[in-house]
Order: structure tokens, then C-alpha cells, then sequence
């Protein structure tokens, strides 16, 4: 019998009620592992009604005292920072390297949010008027819930549980049904930390699961990552039903290499951005656009590079990169590879039909690199999600900034090149919400904020950090006078400093 994966509602594991499971595969076995418990409506009610319960108490716990749950709770993740790696390598298929680097970035949100005394410290005025006073404070909004995606099972719901949690709010999550296992390690950390019971609660499970989350009248909070067209539907869904929501989607990044760039530096970070995660990055490079006659540097490398890439179970040392997350998603990117043939594009490097020995069954892709790609190609259009990069020439920079601007994604790009002058004009004119100078993956650290523009992102309100926040709070003002100071008798008229 296969180990199953449970809820998590007011402290405890709680099997489905439904009957409903789905498998939980190895991607790099091609086999399944274990079975996730669909939730329903069900759990998700007790799961709220539990946060409900717990919120007053912890909203009213002094923000300090709230800190230092987190604090021994960012000690704990510390020292199973290999435990969530493993976990992340054996139902994602992402290397245990690159497994750990994303818990470290997810543990980084963890050390912002430990300054939350200081983060919700308000605005005080003394004397805005005769005898009166002002402030402002920001306060938490109730029961949140966060949905996240299968590629960072453990980085992308720490962008939201601790800055909310440090906020006062109690939290749900909806792990992806892919990869679920790291979200019972967050709950069984934070409660070893002391968090009391309800105020952090995991119901797995698929749409029936979202569905439920976004129709329920008393979560006041949905954040959401995954794809444009999801991002979309729990953007409209959510808000429809009066709450705040949060919805980052998906990307088609560019990189632009100018001809006066250090093409080595270059290289290795095309290379790190294209294939690293098997692509499966929202921030990902997919598309190098080669400026003058910087394809007739790069192409060549490339493909030598991309040919060479060692390619096997997230678990081996020397593999630089692991399968697919699901056979589908194989098929698919395999199918667009296809695409790509027939519309025109060059196939330098084909990663169709990869097998890694011992590991035939696997989801793998190798690494695929095109060259000639046009903007109406379905490759160029489509987010592949996948190991396969893009190379598009043009003849100048302005034409770089006009094809990145005409894109319906805005997550990040980023530009090579020797120039400050071409730099500092291409970050002003470009229409993308995170932005690079010879930095490939321009991620923000904890203490500023994610998030794209256009179709990358749906809401006001950028993950984590000081935007963060701001999104897990609500602004009050507040005007005070005290009775000892003398009576202006009765005022019919628009209150005014005097």
C-alpha cells in the first residue's frame, strides 16, 4: 500500500472524506510513489472554520511574540533544509542542488517576516489640528489561503504563509496534488515551533478544492502562481466573491545579448536560465534574442553546451538538470518541439525522446535549442515550460525593446551587454516587471517584492516583501482628541486645521 498524503486542519492529519485520490509519481521512475487525498468542500470548511476559530487569539498575540514562533520555526527549516530538498527531488525531479537552493531562497521570506514589529509599525502626527492627534496602523484581514504550483512546492508557499502568518492571519494552503509532501513538513515545523493549533491547515486536492476556497464567503485573501489561463479564472472567481486576490501567472522571458557582451558570461548564464529546473521556472529564459551579429557567437556555444548537458535523476550527483514533472507535460513540450519543425524554425539541438539508462521509463526531455525562431511561431507564442530555448535575431536594440514590449507576458527579462548607456535605456523603456543587467533570473530577494506585468500578474499587489505586506493587511487611520481640550461647539462645515 502506498503511503498517503493527508490533510493537515487544526493541527492534526485528516484523510478525505470524498474517497478521491490521485498519484504522486517519480518522475524520474515514471512510476508512482504515494496518493494524495482530494479535498472537497467538506475539509475545506472545516479547514476555515478551524482558521476562523484561531484567528482572534492570534491576531491579538503581539507581533513580537509572532516573530518568535517564526524565528524557531526558520531554525527548524534550517536544519531540514535536505529533508524538504529530497522530498522536492523525489516528487518534482528538480536536482537535490537545486532542490536546496529553493529552499534557501523560501527560507529568506522567513527571515523578512520576522521583522514584522517593525514591518507594521504605523504613522503617528501629533498636533494635526488644536488638541488633535493622528495615526495609522495596518491590521490583519482573517483567513487567507494560498494555491501554489508544482514547480516550487516548498519556495512559492513560503512567499505567503510566513508574511501573512507574521501579519496575524491564519492561513490554508492548497499544495499542487504533484508534489504535495513538503506542505505536511511546513505544518509539522510550525506547530514543533509553537504555532497554535488552526492557524496554519493544508487541504490537498485539485479544482474541486480551488473552487471551494474561492467561493467560501469567509476567506478574505486568495494568493495564487501558476499559469496565465488559471491565474486568469481565480483572479475573476475570487474577486467576484468580494476577496482580495493575488494571481502571478505565467512568462515569456527574454534575454537580449547585445554584440559588445561578454559572450562567455553570456553563455553560461543562458545555459543556467534555459535548462536549469528543466525550465520549469516562471522566470526562466526561453527566448534569447541575439542583436547584430551576437547569433553568429552565441548559436554555436550553445549548442555545444546544450548537447553536453548531463541529464539524469535529481538524486545523482553530477546531473545538471532532471526530468519533466509529468509524462503529460513531457508529451506536450514534445509536441511543440514538433510544432517548431514544421512552422520553420531551426532545430539545432533535439531533446526529443531522451532516455537516461536505468532510468527508461522516466519523464525526460533533453535539453532543445532552436534557431531562426519568428514571433508568430506556436514556440515563440506558447509558455513551453520546458528545456527548450529560443534564439530570435534582430538588427538593433530598439527592435529588442519593440518585440519584448509587443508580448503579452511581462515577468522578467533581462540584457547582456558591455554599455550602461544601452542598459539604463533599455530598463526604462522595457514593459516587464522584473529586470536584469547581465543577471539572467532577475528574482528579488525577500525584502523587496515579485511580480510581473501585463498577463503575468492579475491584482495590485506583488508576493512578498514590503508588498507582501501590504496585501496580508489592512490599512486603518485613526483621529483622536480628548475631552480636556476646549469644545469648538457644534461643526456643520468640512472639519479643517485652524
Amino acid at each position: 500500500m502506498k503511503e498517503t498524503i493527508t490533510h493537515y486542519i487544526n493541527g492534526a492529519a485528516l484523510d478525505t472524506s470524498s474517497g478521491r485520490y490521485a498519484d504522486v509519481y517519480n518522475p524520474a521512475l515514471g512510476e508512482p510513489v504515494a496518493r494524495v487525498a482530494l479535498g472537497t468542500a467538506e475539509e475545506v470548511n472545516a479547514a476555515v472554520a478551524a482558521a476562523q476559530a484561531a484567528f482572534p487569539a492570534w491576531a491579538n498575540t503581539p507581533p513580537l511574540a509572532r516573530a518568535r514562533v517564526l524565528f524557531k520555526y526558520l531554525e527548524l527549516c534550517q536544519k531540514h533544509t535536505d529533508e524538504f530538498a529530497a522530498m522536492l527531488t523525489r516528487e518534482h525531479g528538480k536536482t537535490f542542488t537545486d532542490a536546496q537552493g529553493e529552499v534557501a531562497r523560501g527560507i529568506e521570506v522567513v527571515e523578512f517576516a520576522v521583522g514584522v514589529p517593525q514591518l507594521l509599525k504605523g504613522e503617528y502626527t501629533d498636533q494635526i489640528a488644536r488638541g488633535i492627534d493622528a495615526w495609522s496602523m495596518r491590521q490583519p484581514l482573517g483567513v487567507v489561503a494560498g494555491i501554489t504550483p508544482f514547480n516550487f512546492p516548498v519556495m512559492v508557499p513560503m512567499w505567503m504563509f510566513p508574511v501573512a502568518l507574521a501579519c496575524g492571519n491564519t492561513f490554508i494552503l492548497k499544495p499542487s496534488e504533484r508534489d504535495p509532501s513538503a506542505s505536511l513538513l511546513h505544518a509539522r515545523l510550525l506547530k514543533e515551533a509553537g504555532l497554535p493549533d488552526g492557524v496554519f491547515n493544508v487541504v490537498q486536492g485539485d479544482k474541486v478544492t480551488v473552487d471551494a476556497i474561492l467561493d467560501n464567503p469567509d476567506v478574505q485573501a486568495v494568493s495564487f502562481v501558476g499559469s496565465t489561463p488559471i491565474a486568469e479564472y481565480i483572479y475573476a472567481r475570487g474577486s467576484a466573491s468580494g476577496k482580495r486576490v493575488q494571481a502571478l501567472g505565467g512568462a515569456k522571458n527574454h534575454m537580449v545579448v547585445m554584440p559588445d557582451a561578454d559572450m562567455k558570461m553570456a553563455t553560461d548564464a543562458i545555459i543556467g536560465a534555459a535548462y536549469g529546473s528543466a525550465g520549469e521556472r516562471c522566470m526562466a529564459i526561453s527566448v534569447v534574442v541575439a542583436v547584430g551579429d551576437a547569433a553568429d557567437q552565441l548559436v554555436p556555444e550553445l549548442a555545444k553546451r546544450t548537447a553536453a548537458l548531463k541529464i539524469g535523476d535529481g538524486m545523482q550527483k553530477d546531473s545538471e538538470m532532471g526530468p519533466i514533472v509529468t509524462l503529460q507535460a513531457k508529451q506536450r513540450i514534445e509536441k511543440l518541439i514538433g510544432e517548431g519543425v514544421e512552422q520553420g524554425a531551426d532545430l539545432v539541438v533535439d531533446g526529443r525522446n531522451y532516455k537516461v539508462q536505468g532510468r527508461e521509463n522516466g519523464f525526460f526531455v533533453g535539453g532543445t535549442l532552436f534557431d531562426n525562431v519568428k514571433p508568430d511561431m506556436t514556440i515563440y507564442k506558447e509558455e513551453i515550460f520546458g528545456p527548450v530555448l529560443c534564439v530570435v535575431r534582430l538588427p538593433d536594440v530598439a527592435s529588442a525593446v519593440e518585440l519584448i514590449n509587443a508580448n503579452e507576458y511581462g515577468n522578467g527579462t533581462a540584457i547582456f551587454t558591455r554599455d550602461g548607456g544601452v542598459a539604463r535605456e533599455f530598463v526604462r523603456q522595457i514593459q516587464v516587471g522584473m529586470v536584469g543587467v547581465n543577471v539572467p533570473l532577475p528574482v528579488p530577494m525577500a525584502f523587496n517584492s515579485f511580480g510581473g506585468w501585463k498577463k503575468s500578474l492579475f491584482g495590485d499587489h506583488h508576493a512578498y516583501g514590503p508588498e507582501g505586506v501590504r496585501f496580508y493587511t489592512r490599512h486603518k487611520a485613526v483621529m483622536q482628541r480628548w475631552p480636556n481640550t476646549a469644545s469648538a461647539g457644534v461643526q456643520f462645515a468640512f472639519p479643517q486645521m485652524k
